[in-house]
């Protein structure tokens, strides 16, 4: 229920951020100007005592955003991972908030279980632990299948999640119908269709159906990747609030004391990370998009494990190639590459001038190349190239939201890992792989072997079509011809032409 009932959500945030002392600590985090720290402490203050308490032993931020609800979590869960951003400190306050927060009942969980499955839990499994997770979504708990013996993963939702997310989005539509109403400016930001966007993606995050058909994929996909597993979902076990899969034991990426001490080389970590989601996001088009450290774990033989298939990210071909060619000139810092990449995706309006847009990218691109290589920053470009595509007329893309966003998680993650890392040299041999791939003669072999395909499914139409066309043309003219009808015989023409040709071209691919 959308609308100004809302206003007292809002209210209460910045109460709670107020009474918690969280304020104070993200403004500082955030380095706010002085005068927009002191206007936010004066609305702050009056409405301190609306604020929720949330648990007192909790640091402030967590300790708010616990309080505040499932929407803020997962906006903090984000934030945990970037430390170059939000300092060290408030960094490690909010890790956590990705797998340490406070269980509903056992009990519960095993009443929503038998419930959604309709068979007794002690039918099901012979063992049955206490919570070993819980996160803002769900918990997980380890069981026994009584079938076969096999340790599996149980992942449970929170009762009631539904509801209260749903509060949270409406809120967050409400904030967002106000900027778009106080600040023309942020229009071409679409600040509407990027909550629509996320509403979507929460919504499938809801349904654990969806999440075991996203981990059944994943897992297909990355099946021969070196050094990576999915566990697989046991299907006859999973249902819209309750998820089994096999269970995968490691070490949580968010803890370097104890990768040290397993004898794992976290600069190795850092890097596989980092090429593991590029050529998740190139190579197949269908990426882990909450690639967080609490959702990352590395086994005992040193590979690593991806949990939490709620939120995933698919991106078509020619997008691929768009965004492979960007990063590409980037690296060999062929400015006037990516600024034509931009024209010809459509991403910046024709009547822009081309060789300005590519200083202007020479002017993010330069200085970020010559940094030291621990603060060589993606998520830096990121936010570089998309004020100087503010500038140009470029407006935001909710389709490829997930993409940019999990960019900069990722980058956080292998940070966390190797703060000395260099994001560019490790990126650059997967992006080159694609680029060799994907864009060239091979690639437009292929794409016409693709389009003969294509052409081939209309064969057993092409003479009725052609037909058509020659009768349409041979009428009595009307009182305008018709040039569609002789347009529609070169076009058959032209496919036939090209179905020769792609079936020929196949052969050589």
């Amino acid at each position: 229920m959308r609308g100004p009932h809302n206003i007292w959500r809002l209210i209460r945030t910045l109460a709670t951020l107020e009474r918690t002392g969280a304020i104070g600590v993200v403004l500082e985090a955030f380095q706010t100007p002085a005068r927009l720290r002191f206007v936010a402490r004066v609305l702050g203050w009056p409405f301190k005592p609306l604020g929720l308490k949330g648990d007192p032993a909790l640091p402030p931020v967590t300790r708010a955003l616990t309080a505040l609800g499932p929407a803020y979590i997962k906006f903090g869960q984000i934030l945990s991972t970037r430390p170059d951003m939000v300092g060290d400190e408030l960094a490690l306050q909010m890790k956590y908030l990705q797998d340490k927060l406070p269980p509903f009942p056992t009990a519960i969980a095993k009443r929503m279980i038998e419930e959604e499955l309709q068979v007794p839990v002690d039918q099901i499994f012979t063992e049955f632990s206490e919570p070993v997770a819980a996160a803002s979504i769900a918990q997980v708990h380890k069981a026994r299948l009584a079938e076969d013996g096999r340790e599996v993963a149980v992942k449970v939702l929170r009762p009631g999640i539904e509801k209260a997310f749903r509060k949270d989005i409406d809120a967050f539509y409400l904030t967002a119908q106000v900027i778009e109403l106080l600040a023309p400016f942020a229009r071409r930001l679409r600040p509407m269709d990027v909550i629509k966007h996320f509403e979507s993606v929460v919504v499938g995050e809801l349904d654990f159906r969806l999440e075991a058909s996203a981990a059944a994929e994943f897992a297909a996909n990355t099946e021969k990747d070196k050094g990576f597993q999915v566990p697989r979902p046991v299907w006859f076990l999973s249902g819209r609030q309750v998820m089994t899969l096999g269970w995968a034991e490691g070490i949580s990426l968010n803890d370097n004391d104890l990768i040290d001490a397993a004898g794992h080389d976290r600069q190795v970590l850092g890097a596989r990370v980092l090429q593991l989601f590029l050529n998740h996001a190139l190579r197949d088009g269908y990426f882990h998009a909450d690639m967080h450290q609490g959702n990352l774990k590395v086994a005992a033989n040193g590979d690593i494990i991806a949990y939490d298939f709620g939120i995933m990210g698919r991106i078509d071909e020619y997008t691929r190639r768009v965004y492979a060619e960007i990063l590409f000139g980037f690296i060999r810092k062929d400015y006037r590459r990516v600024a034509e990449v931009h024209f010809e995706a459509g991403y910046v309006p024709a009547d822009r001038d081309i060789d300005e847009f590519a200083r202007a990218l020479r002017a993010v691109g330069e200085p970020i190349f010559g940094m030291d290589a621990s603060r060589i920053s993606m998520a830096r470009l990121l936010a570089y190239l998309f004020e100087v595509t503010e500038r140009f007329g470029m407006e935001t893309r909710t389709e490829l939201i997930l993409l940019q966003r999990t960019m900069v998680v990722v980058e956080g993650v292998a940070r966390g890992l190797d703060p000395h890392i260099n994001i560019w040299e490790v990126a650059k041999p997967v992006v080159e792989g694609y680029i060799t791939k994907n864009v060239g003669p091979r690639a437009l072999l292929r794409d016409l072997g693709k389009t003969a395909l294509v052409l081939a499914r209309f064969g057993p139409k092409l003479p009725r079509m052609v037909e058509a066309a020659l009768i349409a043309q041979s009428s009595p003219p009307p009182a305008k011809p018709k040039p569609w009808a002789l347009r529609a015989v070169v076009a058959v023409l032209i496919g036939l032409a090209l179905l020769t040709l792609g079936v020929w071209l196949g052969t050589l691919i």
